[in-house]
């Protein structure tokens, strides 16, 4: 059995993420208070109790979502849960992956991802744009799409995430965003839905965000990681620190190359998969990505 450990990013949130853990799991409650602490918040309580609308506002949930992960990570340390063999994240899940895989210190991570989300926010307001997810077509097909938006409106669009065969979701201005999605009624796409998010993540609209962001990673220890992760941007291991700060440098403008990222997983055998955190979405796209391999949620055993 060859484990890897999978870690989600923005979208896996929901009221009470984590409340199971605080109550009955002492490792993954000192997690939420040395959180709360540092942060000089109760994030723990807009975890537990929202509301939704502030749970789901980028400043918050970027930190709400590595939270949830590393304390569920301890939960499972506890109960003797296997040693995964490599991690890997989504997106923000890259920060709580690099903490599993012993690169990152917790605290060094939970003040990286909050600089994170603020700076992204404010990228957001300085430069307004969207995100939409396309059901159904190849990652190749929706590049053209974009190429074509891109060019027709002379505004920034490309593809930000690809998830799996048949998902890919795409970043930028809304005026290309909405004429790409136009462009999608004349192909063979299943569906389109245009995400309820006013920043265009992993595109060059965050470029003021990742100029920053450079220098605060710059500044961050990171040391060589005990367990191989691999990389959002590269979709291939990162050695050490310096793989592991150019890969988070670039990742704010450029894609999740989650499909590649999984592949290369599956190519060096690992047949077990854990998504260690909030919700299970992970998993879902490893299912369209390899249906044979293990996908598992992990529960705190009952008493």
């Amino acid at each position: 059995m060859i484990i890897a450990f999978l870690f989600p990013g923005q979208g896996s949130q929901h009221v009470g993420m984590g409340s199971i853990l605080y109550e009955s799991e002492p490792a993954s409650r000192a997690v939420f208070d040395h959180a709360d602490e540092i942060l000089g918040f109760a994030l723990s309580d807009l975890c537990f109790y929202g509301p939704e609308e502030e749970l789901t506002d980028t400043g918050n949930q970027q930190p709400a979502l590595f939270v949830t992960s590393i304390a569920a990570l301890r939960a499972m340390e506890e109960h003797d849960v296997q040693t995964a063999d490599f991690v890997a994240g989504h997106s923000l899940g890259q920060f709580s992956a690099l903490v599993a895989c012993g690169s990152l210190a917790f605290d060094d991570g939970l003040a990286l991802v909050q600089q994170r989300a603020a700076l992204m926010k404010k990228a957001g307001e300085n430069e307004p744009g969207g995100m939409a997810a396309i059901l159904g077509l190849d990652v190749s097909e929706v590049g053209e799409i974009c190429q074509r938006a891109q060019n027709k409106t002379g505004k920034p669009l490309q593809i930000a995430n690809d998830n799996c065969p048949g998902q890919v979701v795409i970043s930028g201005d809304n005026e290309a965003l909405e004429e790409a999605i136009l462009m999608t009624i004349d192909s063979k796409a299943c569906k389109v839905v245009r995400l309820p998010i006013s920043i265009a993540a992993h595109s060059p609209l965050m470029k003021s965000a990742a100029k920053n962001f450079s220098e605060v990673i710059e500044q961050t220890p990171f040391t060589a990681p005990r367990i191989p992760i691999i990389g959002n941007v590269s979709a291939a291991p990162l050695k050490d620190p310096g793989e592991i700060r150019e890969d988070l440098k670039a990742q704010l403008t450029s894609p999740v190359m989650w499909t590649d990222s999984m592949e290369c997983l599956l190519h060096m055998d690992a047949d077990t998969f854990y998504e260690v955190g909030s919700g299970s979405v992970l998993l879902g796209l490893l299912k369209r990505i390899n249906r044979k391999v293990e996908r598992v949620k992990w529960e705190i055993p009952s008493p």
